[in-house]
């Protein structure tokens, strides 16, 4: 793995990776806490022999001095002089429990033991640790002194006594947040590597490329504004998301130069994956370029557009194919230049059946000789097969996938529920994708802003453009006879827009 990559799993995964370093660290503090305090007062005792009248035996003597040593150390971590201890200073705990908190050690080649007592309490720790020094001096005089009374070989002094300790040893603060800290980052980096791993979500171009063979026809940024309001003022937007579907409009046109897509099929294997959004965008960035684009909504079960474009439901496609009204009558202007709107109608018991039947493809053939370009906003691709069988009639299909919650899996079957019916896929576009670092830099330089400016106050338009609420929608002049609503003339935004441009 390069050095690129890590750092790109360090970007995509640090809420894990922070989360993970905060709760080990959080219970190293809680450890720390709940800890009881511990005391540690020490002495230090010294090992001698009998003097020898020459070199060599003070040497010897010396010698077995440091043997002695190590047996000592033993002795003083006995069970024996634990009791004798305990029964000195009437302590209420056992042998064993106080064997614990004994240590002694001794360094190489010296006769100087080091004897350390841990306590709760500072003043009982003093205590015990002299105590304690005190009895083993005796029982090695008890030892060591030979049956007829001769003096001992060896002796034991205190040659320091315990002192009251100022501050507790446990628990060890800085130690347990820094490893703490340590672990928790070796564990966070640990899982981030083992969830990357597990994940199975589309989140680069290669792998929507080997699933679909076809390329990535558009990334379309994360804009959080999009839920409330999802249709995007083209021709007073230069933010990032606009940039990107003008960008999926420039690839459209290049898909096939021969025999360009017109009529176009929108749709995704799993719901709320953006493919509405991306409809209603495409189909203004396209009239952007102006064109004369109708977006239909082929969701005959879930129907969205007229809630986000504020149209009228009730009339539109399946009223169409049922015959209780005509095309031009179905047909809704609205309130941005060159877009015409076909929406859903009423839910029909069997959707499936009338978008595969003939009138269907009539209607969408029809269309096609009205339009420059035709958008269809189909249904998810795993739910039902309506956006197959629309699919089957068109040009080409756009497959949504959203980044970070499409699965591989569930790409793989979309994709072969469009083979499986014949119908051609122009390519994927790349939807939420999050805009971090330096995913959006080209749209943050004021050259586009003062680009789109200048464009604005050529055409006529305000200089402080503000995006407007979107307002309902009346219906068409032909629609009224069925709705009996006042109705707009049709191209009669055409017309406004052609007069404030002279």
């Amino acid at each position: 793995m390069r050095l690129q990559d890590f750092i790109k799993l360090f970007r995509a995964r640090w809420v894990t990776i922070t989360v993970t370093t905060v709760a080990v660290v959080l219970g190293a503090v809680l450890i720390t806490l709940l800890t009881t305090p511990l005391y540690q007062a020490t002495t230090r005792l010294f090992v001698s022999t009998t003097a020898g009248s020459s070199l060599a035996e003070t040497y010897q003597g010396n010698r077995f001095s440091q043997e002695r040593v190590k047996s000592y150390s033993e002795l003083l971590m006995g069970r024996t002089l634990a009791q004798r201890t305990i029964d000195k200073l009437k302590l209420d705990m056992g042998a064993s429990e106080l064997q614990s908190n004994i240590t002694a050690s001794a360094k190489l080649d010296t006769v100087l033991i080091n004897v350390a007592v841990l306590d709760p309490s500072p003043v009982r720790a003093r205590d015990i640790a002299n105590t304690l020094s005190d009895e083993f001096v005796s029982m090695v005089r008890e030892l060591e002194t030979p049956n007829d009374g001769a003096t001992a070989d060896a002796r034991v002094v205190v040659e320091q006594r315990a002192s009251i300790p100022e501050h507790p040893i446990v628990p060890k603060t800085a130690r347990n947040i820094s490893l703490g800290v340590v672990i928790g980052l070796a564990l966070g980096i640990g899982l981030a590597f083992v969830r990357d791993i597990l994940d199975n979500t589309i989140k680069d171009r290669e792998t929507i490329e080997s699933i679909t063979d076809a390329g990535v026809v558009g990334s379309v940024p994360l804009d959080k504004e999009r839920r409330q309001r999802p249709a995007i003022f083209f021709d007073q937007d230069n933010s990032a998301i606009a940039e990107a579907f003008r960008k999926l409009r420039t690839n459209l046109q290049f898909v096939s130069v021969d025999n360009p897509p017109r009529v176009i099929v929108v749709t995704s294997s799993m719901p709320s994956e953006g493919k509405s959004t991306t409809a209603i965008n495409l189909a203004l960035a396209l009239a952007e370029a102006e064109h004369k684009v109708v977006l239909v909504d082929g969701d005959m079960r879930r129907p969205t557009l007229h809630k986000y474009l504020g149209l009228v439901g009730p009339v539109g496609f399946s009223t169409v194919l049922s015959g209780a009204a005509q095309l031009d009558e179905a047909l809704q202007k609205t309130r941005f230049p060159g877009l015409t709107v076909l929406t859903s109608g009423t839910v029909p018991p069997n959707p499936s059946e009338l978008l595969g039947s003939q009138l269907a493809r009539k209607l969408l053939t029809e269309l096609r000789s009205n339009f420059d370009y035709v958008i269809v906003d189909s249904t998810p691709l795993l739910a039902v097969t309506d956006a197959a069988i629309l699919g089957a009639g068109a040009d080409g299909v756009l497959m949504i996938a959203r980044y970070g919650q499409t699965r591989r899996e569930q790409l793989t079957h979309a994709v072969e529920n469009l083979r499986n019916v014949g119908a051609p896929l122009l390519g994927t576009v790349l939807t939420l994708t999050p805009v971090r670092g330096n995913a959006a830099y080209s749209y943050n330089y004021g050259y586009y802003g003062e680009y789109g400016q200048a464009a604005k106050n050529w055409r006529g338009g305000p200089e402080t453009p503000q995006t407007p609420a979107l307002p309902a929608q009346r219906p068409s002049s032909s629609l009224s006879a069925i709705t009996g609503k006042e109705s707009r003339p049709p191209g009669e935004g055409q017309r406004q827009r052609r007069d404030s441009n002279r």
